[in-house]
Parts: C-alpha cells; structure tokens; sequence
C-alpha cells in the first residue's frame, strides 16, 4: 500500500490552489504546508483526507508528465470533480464516463493540472453496490487476456477471456 506520493510544479501558489479545489470533493484539502528553507529548499504542500499523502513541490515538473488518480466514493465524487478541476483551471482530458475496458464498473474523469499532469477521479462501484473483487478479478483477467491475444495472435486466450466475463456478469 502506498502511504504518500507526490510530484513537482512549475507555479506553486497556481498548482496549490487547483489542487485544493479540484480535490475538495474527493475531501482533500491542504493539510500541512512548508515554505522554502523549513525542511527542504523548496515550498511544499501536503493534502489529504486524514494524513496528507498527496504533496506538491515547487520545481521544475517531473517529465515525462505523470498520471495519478485519487479514489472517489461514489460516481457524483467523480462528477464533482471534474467540475471543480475545471473550473480551478484545469484542462479536459476525458469526461467523467464508464471505462469498460478497464472493468465493467470503472468511472473515471480525467483533467489536466497547470503542468500536464493527468489528474483522475475513479469509482470503482456500480451505484448501489460496493466493490465485487471478483469482478475486479474476472476484468483484470480479460484485460491481461486480450493483451495475450494481441501480442500472439492465437483466439483461444481470447474465448478464455470471454467466458470469464460472462461468468462474472451473472454474479
């Protein structure tokens, strides 16, 4: 389990504050804040919902452009999100929506912060129910399946994996 990460941005106070409020529906919020010179050479910012596990550092930003996602409770988090990280500045790089390919209940929304960085929402429920590990499961099978399928050529990893979802569906 990963207990913090973070990256590197251009413009600090502009980064800072897209972040406080692109995140504030997924219940971040600035939670610890150093200037340069108080523990490291640079301005940081910690956000979180009860320990900060996102931080951002005023630098030179990290290349290639990263991609991180932050979990939603729910489809109207991911919705929200959205939202906010367009109206705090941030650029579309995909509407909040269903992204079968990665499982049947992945819904996800994708923004670009100040410096490129793809910033995502994701729920990983169908509204009404939690999180089916199986399903999970099944899909990461049939994704690992179809790359199988592509990279060899042979159909028979392919009907594999077609089964395997439509095991999973009548759960």
């Amino acid at each position: 389990m990963i207990d913090h990460t973070g990256l590197t941005v251009s413009n600090f106070a502009k980064s800072k504050a897209f972040y406080a409020k692109a995140l504030a529906p997924l219940g971040y919020e600035v939670m610890m804040e150093f200037t340069a010179g108080q523990i490291a050479d640079v301005d940081t910012a910690g956000l979180g919902t009860d320990k900060p596990d996102f931080w951002i550092a005023r630098g030179v930003p990290n290349k290639p452009r990263l991609h991180i996602a932050f979990a939603a409770k729910n489809r109207a988090a991911v919705d929200a999100f959205y939202k906010a990280a367009l109206a705090a500045g941030g650029r579309d790089n995909g509407p909040p929506g269903i992204r079968a390919h990665y499982h049947p209940d992945y819904y996800g929304a994708f923004v670009l912060d100040p410096d490129g960085h793809n910033v995502e929402a994701v729920c990983h429920t169908a509204p009404g129910r939690g999180v089916n590990p199986k399903r999970l499961a099944a899909a990461a099978k049939v994704a690992s399946a179809k790359a199988g399928t592509a990279k060899s050529g042979t159909a028979k990893k392919g009907k594999t994996a077609r089964k395997i979802v439509k095991r999973s569906k009548k759960k």
